[in-house]
């Protein structure tokens, strides 16, 4: 695979600002960097295939396997060349204390967070007592609605109340897809992406197809269902699109790491499409919302193509987030949904300075569809380096407790030039705000998470504040997820090791909305402190977590990650198990 092919490509948000240098710069203006050509002409296809479900608490499971295995499936093999460190590069929006814990930092707010539930959610033992086998990595994901709270992994997924009841599942994800005109959707395939539509009261659950990975002459689909009702344990519409194929070099493109996000008339999507030879692009999608709820067979989509041989790749990177609406407030009527990615310019895509990339669509589902999709620029950010010290490969990065043999550290997957899973979107009406995060190398060998805030005011676009936050202990955070608050707090949750005592566990920081910009300046929480760790040789840790704004109160946080016992170690190479937690900023009420 070519070097333009493998692009590197991370996320980034950012103003000025740390603890120990509180400096805020006016936001720079957005840079069209590069030529941008004629942009894609937009594609719109209808549903492959669409039914209807039984409540899926009344259809049946998966059979019990006959046969158990120690072989470890890894889902979706990662493309891409192996990243090379190019030495540390200083971090100037470092935030050198974690709530006050180092020397000449500012005392951390008297006010602390409030946890709440804490209870386990899938492990990997669930699937090896569904398949018979066992996977690597989970890329667990999870969204929260009035009652419910829906978990996915690769290959399972669960439903739970609020209070940590087990209501359905485990579950195949191929259990939800039985029965379905595309049989593909029924595979064991990954990748799963769970959002709850807020604005329709409704769950969204996907996956997407592998077997054109083993069939040049197979296409590949994105599935899609619906619930027709609040209830994520009812029944279900269920849609199949198809991805375009390659009119090049023949067969279809692969649709990897789907990200899928709430809007006003449209469930918005990105892919990171691979051909069969050397070709590589972003795809931008919409999904025609109104019909989808409805249960139209002939919900359409749009899709965008950014070709890597025509489009520059530092604009695209690794992949690019939509947004996903958290709140009630709705976006201004028709304004464009914005899809961001990052880059760096000591990475391989050829940017020339570290920045957020702004891409805006805009679509009108009418009887003559309408839709297009502009680069808005670039806006620079303050320096970050997304290329950590990994050694043999470019995934064998973090250290964990007794383990001397490199091939079983722990991905960082800071090289992928993108920003992780979500883009939360919030209106405030005077202004939109938008967070993200990535890892970095935040100290030389040492990880941390580069965390931005995004606004966009009268149609403009600016980083209203960033920082990157590594408490100076010797503690690796990265794999992280951001969200706001209703009261414009932040809240970060991420996995924490080190390579002495601090097993592969969970925690979680925030900031108030008055707290000087650019820190995270509450007290770190834990979620749970591992006991076990990963010994598999692909290093392979979950490619995504996820923070959620409960829509109940829009105050409360919602987090699931991955992380390690003891016992799960012992039963496994990958012996891993989730953690779902729940949290909020002191100041928050319900609105």
């Amino acid at each position: 695979m070519s070097k333009r092919t493998t692009v590197v490509f991370a996320l980034l948000i950012v103003l000025v600002a740390g603890l120990l240098v509180v400096t805020v710069q006016a936001a720079p203006a957005p840079t069209k960097a590069g030529p941008i050509p004629v942009f894609p002409k937009p594609v719109f296809s209808e549903a492959v295939a669409f039914d209807e479900t039984l409540a899926l608490k009344d259809m049946p499971r998966s059979a019990a396997p006959t046969t158990f295995s120690d072989r470890l499936l890894e889902i979706r093999p990662e493309r891409g060349p192996l990243a090379v460190d190019q030495s540390y590069r200083l971090e100037s929006a470092l935030q050198s204390g974690a709530g006050g814990l180092a020397l000449n930092v500012p005392a951390a707010s008297a006010a602390k967070i409030i946890p709440l539930a804490n209870f386990e959610g899938i492990s990997n033992q669930d699937n090896f007592n569904i398949f018979g086998f066992r996977v690597n990595p989970p890329d667990p994901v999870g969204d929260v609605g009035p009652n419910h709270y829906v978990e996915m992994v690769n290959l399972a997924f669960a439903v739970y109340d609020k209070q940590g009841s087990l209501l359905l599942g485990p579950l195949a994800i191929g259990d939800l897809w039985q029965d379905f005109a595309v049989e593909d959707c029924t595979d064991p395939s990954g990748d799963p992406i769970v959002i709850y539509d807020q604005l329709v009261n409704r769950w969204i659950l996907t996956q997407f197809t592998t077997r054109g990975l083993d069939d040049p002459n197979l296409p590949f689909y994105d599935c899609v269902a619906v619930s027709k009702t609040p209830d994520p344990t009812g029944p279900y519409y269920r849609y199949a699109f198809i991805t375009q194929p390659d009119t090049v070099d023949g067969g279809y493109f692969f649709p990897d790491y789907p990200k899928y996000g709430v809007w006003t008339d449209s469930y918005l999507m990105t892919t990171r499409d691979f051909g069969l030879i050397d070709r590589y692009g972003i795809s931008i999608y919409a999904l025609e919302k109104a019909q989808m709820i409805s249960g139209n067979p002939k919900a359409r989509a749009v899709q965008f193509f950014l070709d890597s041989d025509i489009f520059p790749l530092e604009h695209m990177g690794d992949g690019l987030l939509p947004p996903d609406i958290d709140g009630h407030r709705r976006p201004q009527a028709r304004v464009a949904a914005p899809f961001v990615g990052t880059m760096d310019d000591n990475a391989s895509y050829g940017a020339t300075f570290d920045a957020l990339n702004i891409w805006e669509l805009s679509v009108q589902w009418n009887s003559r569809a309408e839709a297009s999709l502009e680069f808005a620029g670039s806006l620079p950010v303050d320096p970050f380096d997304s290329i950590f010290p990994c050694a043999p490969t470019s995934r064998d990065c973090l250290p964990q407790p007794g383990i001397v043999n490199p091939t079983q550290y722990l991905d960082i997957l800071s090289y992928r030039q993108r920003p992780s899973w979500r883009l939360a979107y919030r209106n405030f009406g005077s202004y939109e705000a938008m967070v993200t995060n990535q890892s970095v190398e935040a100290r030389p060998g040492v990880a941390g998470l580069r965390w931005y805030e995004l606004r966009r005011q009268n149609g403009q676009y600016s980083v209203f504040q960033q920082g990157t936050y590594a408490p100076n202990d010797g503690v690796h955070r990265w794999m992280g997820s951001a969200a706001m608050d209703s009261n414009g707090n932040i809240g970060l949750g991420y996995s924490v090791v080190n390579g002495v005592d601090v097993y592969p566990g969970i925690r979680y920081t925030g900031r108030m909305a008055g707290d000087p910009l650019g820190t995270m300046n509450m007290p770190e929480n834990v979620i749970i402190d591992g006991t076990g760790v990963q010994i598999t040789t692909n290093s392979r840790w979950g490619d995504y977590t996820s923070l959620n704004v409960d829509p109940r109160d829009d105050c409360t946080f919602w987090y699931v990650n991955e992380y390690y016992t003891a016992a799960g170690q012992a039963s496994s190479a990958a012996g891993w198990q989730t953690r779902i937690a729940s949290f909020r900023m002191p100041d928050c009420r319900a609105r």
